[in-house]
Formats: structure tokens, sequence, C-alpha cells
């Protein structure tokens, strides 16, 4: 049985390297700006719904360099180290650029549609308003519609379904209860494609993430690599 285990930085492919060093320029100037009162980056390059007046089509890229908080940068950068590695290792530099930026997107467009249909009513609810109350609303960073959503997450969890399929059999340790405990990489996948379906159907009030994103860079992980990989049975143990 293989086992993958983190290794040290100097063995991060270039991909993934400038990926990383991307990321963490990206939080910097997010920290730099934040309060900056005349810019705000977020409302420029997060992602926002489609009927927000801050949605341009360039965030369905951009997003993905955004992140809430300096925990969930480290989380996604780890996550894309120790599955990304693996992938550009094996797929080459331009292949796994290629697959990362499809789930990425591919995870947008699905947080998209169903945030719209989330949203109608909300959408709705204000066009019955006054002219004047409705573009008070417009710009407001409070208003559901422009709020925005940020991070790697899709990307990342399109690696994680790609290096499931491909290595099935490969040994992750996760830390549970501060513990780390081994898992076959298969098993790991199913649990986390399961936990993101309950949550993302069950939509609890207050949960601020998106699970509909994560399902969606699996999906087109996951279709990605079966279309590449499905004349290549040798891979898959």
């Amino acid at each position: 049985m293989t086992e993958i285990r983190p290794g040290r930085f100097e063995i991060v492919p270039l991909v993934i390297k400038n990926l990383l060093i991307i990321n963490g320029l990206v939080f910097l100037a997010q920290v730099v700006l934040s309060n900056n009162s005349s810019f705000s980056i977020e409302n420029y390059f997060a992602l926002h719904d489609v009927r927000s007046v801050y949605f341009k089509p360039h965030q369905l890229v951009s997003y993905l360099f955004l992140h809430g908080g300096f925990e969930h940068l480290l989380m996604n950068m780890f996550a894309l180290w120790i599955f990304g590695s693996k992938l550009e290792n094996y797929w080459g530099a331009k292949r796994f650029l290629i697959f990362y930026t499809l789930c990425g997107i591919g995870a947008g467009l699905l947080h998209l549609g169903v945030l719209y249909f989330e949203q109608m009513p909300i959408a709705e609810l204000v066009k019955t308003l006054p002219i004047a109350e409705q573009e008070e609303l417009l710009y407001n960073p409070r208003y559901k519609l422009n709020i925005p959503t940020v991070g790697a997450s899709g990307s990342v969890f399109g690696c994680l379904f790609a290096f499931g399929y491909l290595f099935p059999n490969t040994t992750v340790w996760v830390p549970l209860l501060m513990l780390p405990i081994p898992i076959r990489a298969k098993w790991l996948v199913i649990i986390y494609g399961a936990m993101e379906l309950y949550l993302g159907v069950k939509n609890s009030a207050g949960d601020n993430i998106a699970h509909w994103a994560h399902l969606g860079g699996a999906l087109i992980g996951f279709l990605l690599v079966f279309y590449w990989n499905k004349t290549n049975r040798r891979t898959f143990y």
C-alpha cells in the first residue's frame, strides 16, 4: 500500500508553488486593503450573485485567489499541496493548471446556479420596494445578493476527487481529535462528498460555507479525470 505524507517545501512542483505564492500575496493584499474605504478587493474580484451590481465574469477565476481569513487560506493551501502535488507530478504542469482552473470555474458556476434559485425570493421581494429603497440596497455590502464568495476550495475538492480516483488505495493521514488518522483516499473522497451533499441540501441558517461550490469542483474534477483516464486503466489500482 502506498502512503502519502506531507513532504518538504523543496519538492513542491512548479504550478503548486506558484499557486501558493500567488494566493499568499493576494491574501496579504486583502489584509492591507481591508481598511481602505474607497476600494474593496472583494467587490471587484470575489464571486457575486449574477444579479449583484458587483458581478463580473472574470470573478469565476479571480475568486479562487481570495480567502476569508488566514485559517481558510492555510487549510486550502495545505490540501492543495498534499493532493495537487501528486497530480501535477503525474500529469505535468500544463494539464494540472488546466484541471485546477476548470474545477474552479465549474465550482463557481454550480454555486451561482444554486444561489440564483435560493435567493430568488429575496430578489423578488426587493423589486416590490420603493425605487429609492431599491437603489439604497443596490450597493449595500450587507444585501444578500452582494455577499461575496471566495476561496480555492472548489479547485481543491477537484484535486481531492481526482486523487481518490487515480490513487484510491493510497493512505492519507487526516487530523481527527488532534490525532493523525490513516484512511484510504477512496473512503476519504466518499465521506467528504457525502458530507458536502448533506450540508448543501440541508442549507442551515448561518452556514456560510459554499458546499455546492465544493461539489461543483468535485464533479468537474471527476469528469475530467475520468475522460482523461478512460483509455488508461492501469493507473486505477
